[in-house]
């Protein structure tokens, strides 16, 4: 339905999509619109394009999950990464986190979520499954699990700890200097790179 606050129907189409993004409120989804009017077309076809290659083209990596361009990601094809250890995370946002503290040489696995039976969210909808067939191949030593410390990256944890227990794997978990109830990707980069360095056994409480 036409909203007649708004002069032009395609103006409001425009702010509704907006507006169904993260963290935009409908005032911020009308300045973005009407930003867009005022830029040169050249730029508004970029960023239309842009847009619409990153939900077409970008897959995820086949060995790993994170997003990626090609079948396998940019950490994934680097020889130099160490194969024996694999970081296992809850999003592509913590990949970027810990590449940027520079302390990890590593292989990673984005589970694309944690599990919360609140959100209605199972090990079924986690890329789990594709974690336990990396490992069954046999040439990971060690699993760091660095999710958030958050009631469900807890449980996540203590889950795929019983699912690994009986495999010849090191399970590891980041140092708590990442306070509980915290997500990586909101943590510094000194005290998130510590805490992989420091990395200590996962006990199951």
């Amino acid at each position: 339905m036409f909203d007649p606050d708004y002069t032009s129907r395609l103006l409001q189409r425009a702010v509704d999509a907006f507006s169904r993004l993260p963290g935009i409120g409908p005032k911020s989804a009308l300045r973005l619109a009407l930003h867009l009017l005022r830029q040169d077309e050249e730029e508004a076809v970029n960023l239309a394009e842009s847009i619409v290659e990153l939900r077409m083209k970008v897959v995820y990596c086949s060995e790993c999950k994170m997003i990626s361009d090609a079948p396998l990601c940019s950490v994934c094809v680097q020889p130099k990464r160490d194969r024996s250890v694999v970081c296992v995370v809850e999003n592509v946002q913590d990949v970027m986190s810990i590449e940027n503290t520079g302390s990890y040489k590593g292989l990673y696995h984005v589970l694309g979520g944690i599990i919360s039976p609140m959100d209605g969210v199972g090990p079924a909808d986690l890329f789990i499954d594709a974690l336990m067939e990396r490992l069954q191949k046999g040439e990971i030593k060690e699993v760091i699990l660095a999710l958030s410390t958050t009631m469900e990256g807890e449980t996540t944890c203590f889950y795929l700890y019983k699912k690994m227990a009986q495999l010849p794997v090191r399970i590891t978990t980041i140092a708590r200097g990442v306070g509980f109830g915290d997500k990586l990707e909101y943590t510094d980069q000194l005290t998130l790179g510590r805490s992989i360095e420091n990395r200590q056994l996962f006990k199951p409480e």
